[in-house]
């Protein structure tokens, strides 16, 4: 992307032209979609996971039945 400064124009209104030729073309957006793009987590680490929450809940009810809940 290339944006030339016209005579007599100031920096700032160069920046404004620029800023808004890339937003025009898209290229900021996909930017952002790639830099904040997660990674698929694989298959193991998310049964992990859910065993994980699976028996935490287990021991939530179990201290909720005997009255040993911690509210937070």
């Amino acid at each position: 992307m290339e944006v030339r400064k016209k005579e007599g124009e100031n920096p700032n209104s160069l920046i404004f032209r620029f800023l808004k030729r890339i937003q025009q073309t898209g290229i900021l957006r996909e930017s952002k979609k790639r830099r904040f793009r997660s990674r698929p987590i694989n298959r193991l680490k998310r049964k992990l996971s859910a065993l994980h929450r699976e028996e935490k809940k287990v021991e939530y009810e179990k201290a909720k039945k005997l009255g040993q809940q911690e509210w937070r």
